[in-house]
Parts: structure tokens; C-alpha cells; sequence
């Protein structure tokens, strides 16, 4: 049971760094919470992170740099990096929809600063989605149902997930200008590689 909560609470943590920018609550977060900052080793080494108060922190460092990487200069959308024309699918017409569908996952563009549901955050919200609903599973000792959501894992990281966040990510590492989003980048590019070769292993098993 470990395994998942940790799972589901990194998936979480991710997609709420890449889908928006961070508000004061959240910072604080960010900046006090022991685990998070053991995730995020740069981050928890830089100076500004204690001595510039959160206002500044986030009007002039973080969310800058958040716009710069997800709307200004990178585009987190599955769709560019793999449709030869590189135009991102905003219609019904998007690869991730019908499976979005089939799991009852629901974006809400209303909260997500996003224009289409292929992107970097709500994959992964929906992948901290699905680990909520295999946890709920493992509690009911539904093995047949973990079973499933496993696979489901499995296929939405192959068919998805690491068919393109790979690019995105190794190029927001190298544009990152603060190191909260510099260690965001490299702690999911590291994550969802080690992730899919744990369930490779659960599914070939």
C-alpha cells in the first residue's frame, strides 16, 4: 500500500507543478514541507527559496519562469510533438479523451490554465487518477480491478505520456531559470522512466 500512496502523492505533486502557476498557500507548501524539498535538491539549496518573502518569490521568480516554459516559449501539449503538422488537437479528436472517459476523469478547464486536455499536467493528473482509484481497489482487496488499473497505467504511459513528455521535459531543464522547475523537470523525466519499468515488471509478471 506504501507503493501507491507514494506513487499518487508524486503524480499529484508533479502535475501540480506543470499544470499552473503556484499560489502563496501552495509555496509555502514548496518551501517547508520535508519531502517535497527531498525531491527537489536544488530547490531546497537555493538562497532566495528562505530570504525573498512569497510575494516577490512568486511575482518576479517563479511565475515567470512557469509562463516561459509552459505558454511563451515550450508547448506541454501531446499533440505538437506528435502530429506531423505540430497544431494541438483542442476538439473530441484528441488521442487522450476516449480513455479519459473510460476511467471517469474529468479535466476542468475552469482550474487547469490549459487549452487542451493532452497536457503534461492533466496526463499526469489523470495517471495520480488512476493510483487513487487502484489504491481505493487494493482497499477493497478487488485484485482483479488492480489488475486492470495496473494495465491501464502501463498503456497510458507507453501510447502517451512517453511518446513525447520526454522532449518536453529535457527542454524545459535547459530553458528552467529557477530550480524549482529545473528539479520538476528532471524529477518527472526520471519518475515516469522508473515508474513504467516497475509496471512493466507487475504486468509481465
Amino acid at each position: 500500500m506504501d507503493e501507491i500512496i507514494a506513487r499518487s502523492n508524486i503524480y499529484g505533486l508533479l502535475s501540480r507543478i506543470l499544470l499552473q502557476e503556484l499560489d502563496e498557500q501552495t509555496l509555502q507548501t514548496f518551501k517547508t514541507d520535508e519531502t517535497v524539498l527531498e525531491f527537489l535538491p536544488h530547490w531546497h539549496e537555493w538562497e532566495q527559496r528562505l530570504s525573498v518573502p512569497n510575494q516577490q518569490l512568486l511575482e518576479e521568480y517563479l511565475n515567470p519562469d512557469f509562463v516561459n516554459l509552459s505558454i511563451l516559449h515550450l508547448v506541454p501539449y501531446e499533440t505538437f510533438y506528435t502530429r506531423a503538422d505540430q497544431m494541438i488537437e483542442t476538439g473530441g479528436a484528441n488521442p487522450v479523451t476516449d480513455m479519459y472517459s473510460a476511467y471517469d476523469f474529468i479535466v476542468d478547464y475552469e482550474i487547469a490554465r490549459v487549452v487542451s486536455a493532452d497536457h503534461i499536467g492533466i496526463e499526469l493528473e489523470f495517471m495520480h487518477h488512476l493510483c487513487e482509484a487502484q489504491k481505493k481497489a487494493m482497499e477493497e482487496k478487488d485484485v482483479e480491478a488492480v489488475q486492470e488499473l495496473l494495465a491501464i497505467q502501463h498503456q497510458f504511459l507507453n501510447t502517451h505520456l512517453l511518446k513525447w513528455a520526454p522532449m518536453y521535459l529535457i527542454n524545459m531543464k535547459y530553458e528552467a531559470r529557477t530550480p524549482l522547475y529545473y528539479d520538476a523537470a528532471e524529477m518527472a523525466l526520471e519518475f515516469l522512466l522508473s515508474d513504467n519499468e516497475m509496471l512493466s515488471s507487475r504486468i509481465a509478471a
